[in-house]
């Protein structure tokens, strides 16, 4: 049975529990860090680690966090060409302001994930399963999202240039606040809530994917 509209649930997104004291730390692969602040620079390899109750802060040229665990992280005002954390675990991170080239979250479990203000040319959530995310006042140029299963996501005064919502498994997923130029596959939207505007602005591309020609 179709949900209706008033059964959309908003994301519970809580701020990352974060100690009154944090320890400086210097970060490596396979680190256990926890109630730390890592001051990022250069190259920064904190793969395969395990950060719990950290902040991240400075900037870098590369980020690794390739299979790591983060639990209540906060990232405010970074400033990273990349930023990788392929097949990672994140549970109540949060990422304030700044700018990053490229955001890989391929492959992640997420419960609990805020951007807000940042600036990305290129953010993939592909094959992620993503439960609780919130995304507020950012631009991002390239938004993928290839086979991923999204619950309880929302977006808020966001834009993006391109999506691609192909295979996309959505469910309370709020579009209405995602400013987007052009979705690459519209019949990937089955699932997700659009606005009225949204929906007049793809109609000639839902119409075209329903074998439907429309003429005045």
């Amino acid at each position: 049975m179709p949900r209706s509209p008033s059964s959309l649930q908003a994301p519970r997104v809580s701020a990352p529990d974060l100690p009154d004291h944090l320890d400086a730390a210097r970060p490596q692969r396979s680190a256990e860090l926890l109630s730390a602040r890592i001051e990022l620079s250069g190259d920064v390899d904190l793969a395969h680690s395990t950060l719990e109750q950290c902040v991240l802060a400075g900037s870098a040229e590369s980020l690794e966090l390739t299979g790591a665990t983060l639990m209540d992280i906060d990232m405010s005002g970074l400033r990273i060409v990349e930023l990788r954390a392929r097949d990672a675990t994140l549970r109540r991170v949060r990422l304030c302001g700044g700018r990053i080239g490229t955001l890989d979250l391929s492959d992640t479990r997420i419960h609990e994930l805020e951007l807000s203000g940042v600036r990305i040319d290129y953010l993939t959530l592909g094959g992620t399963k993503a439960v609780d995310v919130r995304i507020d006042d950012c631009q991002i140029t390239a938004l993928d999202l290839p086979a991923a299963t999204l619950t309880r996501v929302a977006f808020s005064e966001t834009r993006a240039d391109e999506v691609d919502p192909r295979e996309l498994r959505a469910e309370h997923v709020d579009l209405r606040g995602l400013d987007a130029l052009s979705f690459l596959d519209v019949t990937s939207l089955r699932g997700t809530t659009l606005s009225v505007l949204q929906v007049q602005q793809l109609s000639p591309v839902l119409a075209a994917s329903a074998g439907i020609f429309v003429r005045d």
